[in-house]
């Protein structure tokens, strides 16, 4: 999503008292006595954090986007396979070149009964490119039509190709042919925000449940920061009558065992962020438990200038002398899979195989190359890891991170003789830390934002918000620009080079591919689950 992978984080909640009296969907006992409830069907489910924010132009992570995703709607949605299907837009239509969307939008209103206008897109979309707006996504809007050249000063607001023709009309201009562009509507970046509530408030509306206004199916009532987010149903979502839920709490809950005994005791109805060690049993004899599938990629980010790491032969020796197996097998225990890639498995080709099968795997095997990291570390001036300084690894506070950490340190001191420090912090910060780029290594993940392998290649441009290594490569530049110009075979060609050229500079060192093993309580029926990380309640019920 892009939007940053997230492990959620903030301080452990002490037992259960920000749960306490939800009442959840528990039917009063005259009610269960006269055979009904009349309790309302909220999910109760556990985000994990506070998220860093829900304003949709500056959202990076997972946990604001599954948010978001539930109380805004873009000009499209996708269905069950990841497709564009009619959203706000009603209907559309593209130019024999490709460049030219004319959207059509459906009479919908926001959640305090206004109507939704073309102008919220043009407004939202320009708000996402204007570089006073700081967003680190600016780049996924780069698609149309002088939005690089709008957010990097070199052109103006109105040479942006986006233009409200009237209320119900939304023209868009691309730079180039792009053909998951529809998909790219549907994601948080492009959701449309109003004008007049932003710029009344630019820093507090979205802090504000009162002006946080929404045109998806649910709206937000209440943010108790580091303990509840509530939204309840939209009345005036165009597709009401559908959305059979009332509402969801979205919980707080930071460490996994705290919140797997509130899964248990039934406090909560879902969980992600489970305990590892009890992964194999839950897997093997609950009923709730199930592996979701989860375009990601699990990794840690080097500074590229900062000592040592600055040094491509120190990276590579580092990124070499780990055992992934060992990591997924006895840490995270979730059916994940060793990476050799930076791009995850999943990922198609114009003609239908998959990139990592024909990107291959850069010589990162799934069990540590001692020989190998031993020498390259040894050339880079370090023998046996003599002189080599003691480093520090940054990870986001959870359980699962320190222990992937720790494995890790253990590895690094057995392999390479080199000895690191270990330091966490809340998300929040942690999020900051790594963006100001205040750290040597730290932990990092990535979901794809839709899918193509591109999510996860421009992510590395040297213009991109996103780009934590601090690596910038004007040929990797060209090959991503190159590449979005491009069709068929030739634009695979040019974004398989653009893999190797970086996963030759060692930026990142891959980990492993995710998966998302959860629990759900039974009675919470109709929830999607999108390999991108998101998790709708648009179609959900519950059924007691």
């Amino acid at each position: 999503m892009k939007k940053k992978l997230i492990a959620l984080t903030l301080t452990a909640l002490m037992g259960f008292s920000v749960l306490a009296g939800c009442g959840g969907n528990q039917a009063a006992e005259g009610d269960e006595a006269a055979g009904e409830s009349t309790e309302p069907k909220i999910v109760r489910h556990n985000l994990g954090a506070d998220p860093q924010t829900i304003d949709p132009a500056l959202n990076t992570a997972v946990d604001g986007a599954i948010f978001l995703v539930n109380v805004f709607e873009g000009l499209c949605k996708t269905d069950e396979n990841e497709k564009a299907i009619p959203g706000m837009a009603e209907s559309w239509e593209v130019s024999e070149d490709g460049l030219t969307y004319t959207f059509k939008l459906r009479d919908a209103k926001w959640s305090d009964g206004e109507p939704v206008k073309a102008q919220d897109f043009e407004f939202a979309w320009k708000r996402a490119l204007d570089p006073t707006t700081a967003a680190e996504y600016a780049y996924q809007m780069y698609y149309l039509k002088g939005g690089e050249a709008f957010n990097s000063g070199e052109a103006t607001i109105d040479e942006v190709g986006v233009k409200a023709i009237d209320d119900k009309t939304l023209e868009v201009v691309l730079e180039s042919p792009t053909p998951y562009f529809l998909e790219l509507t549907a994601f948080p970046t492009y959701f449309p925000v109003r004008k007049d509530i932003v710029e009344a408030d630019p820093e507090g509306w979205a802090l504000n449940m009162e002006t946080y206004i929404s045109n998806g199916p649910f709206k937000a009532v209440e943010w108790s920061h580091n303990d509840v987010l509530k939204v309840v149903k939209n009345e005036n979502y165009y597709d009401a009558d559908s959305i059979q839920l009332d509402g969801i709490d979205f919980y707080m809950i930071v460490e996994e065992s705290t919140g797997m005994s509130a899964y248990e005791s039934g406090e909560i109805d879902y969980l992600e962020h489970i305990p590892t060690d009890q992964i194999p049993t839950l897997q093997e004899s609950h009923e709730d438990f199930e592996i979701q599938p989860y375009l990601g990629t699990y990794f840690y980010v080097f500074n590229t200038t900062k000592e040592p790491v600055n040094d491509p032969k120190v990276r590579k020796a580092l990124t070499l002398a780990i055992d992934r197996q060992a990591i997924v097998d006895v840490v995270t225990k979730g059916g994940q899979k060793p990476a050799s890639g930076f791009v995850p498995s999943g990922m198609t080709l114009s003609d239908g195989s998959d990139f990592r099968e024909k990107g291959g795997d850069f010589g990162i095997p799934a069990t540590a190359n001692v020989e190998e990291a031993k020498k390259l570390l040894a050339e880079a001036g370090y023998p046996d890891g003599q002189g080599f300084p003691t480093i520090e690894v940054m990870y986001n506070t959870l359980e699962a991170h320190k222990a992937i950490a720790e494995a890790i340190q253990e590895m690094w001191k057995q392999n390479l003789g080199i000895n690191v420090e270990l330091r966490n912090e809340e998300w929040k910060v942690f999020q900051e830390t790594r963006t100001q780029g205040d750290f040597i290594i730290a932990r990092h993940g990535w979901i794809g934002d839709y899918v193509d392998p591109m999510t996860f290649l421009d992510m590395w441009l040297s213009n991109s918000g996103n780009n934590d290594a601090d690596w910038f490569n004007d040929e990797y530049d060209k090959l991503i620009a190159d590449s979005k110009k491009a069709e068929g075979a030739d634009r695979d060609a040019l974004m398989l080079q653009a893999e190797k050229l970086m996963m030759d500079a060692n930026i990142t060192m891959p980990i492993y591919y995710y998966t998302k093993p959860t629990l759900l309580k039974s009675y919470v029926k109709g929830v999607h689950f999108s390999p991108l990380g998101f998790v709708f309640y648009h179609n959900a019920t519950i059924e007691k």
